[in-house]
């Protein structure tokens, strides 16, 4: 496996932490040779396992910063629950119809 070179140089904050200890963060992280970008991701306690996570540039946070401030989330949410229960009992009336015609 290779060896991921990283450097972080600042937790900004953490977003949440599991029972085992790991914590999603929002860092200004170094990838290999690379100038620090904004990283969100989980890392363990002693910052040597990660998970999977998403690297944006000043840019993409500003503009992420940006849309998050003009969205009402948690509108948003209310509405794609709302979306997915009707779509599972579209899906359960078709499923029962499909029964009753066979």
């Amino acid at each position: 496996m290779a060896v991921v070179n990283f450097e972080i140089f600042k937790v900004l904050g953490t977003l949440s932490e599991n029972k085992d200890g790991w914590k999603k963060q929002l860092t200004c992280t170094s990838w290999g040779r690379y100038n620090p970008k904004f990283d969100l991701r989980s890392w363990d306690s002693e910052y040597t396992g990660m998970t999977k996570g998403v690297t944006l540039t000043l840019e993409e946070i500003l503009a992420l910063k940006e849309l998050l401030n003009s969205v009402d989330l948690e509108q948003a949410m209310q509405e794609s629950l709302e979306e997915r229960a009707a779509a599972k009992a579209a899906a359960k009336a078709a499923e029962k119809a499909e029964e009753k015609s066979e």
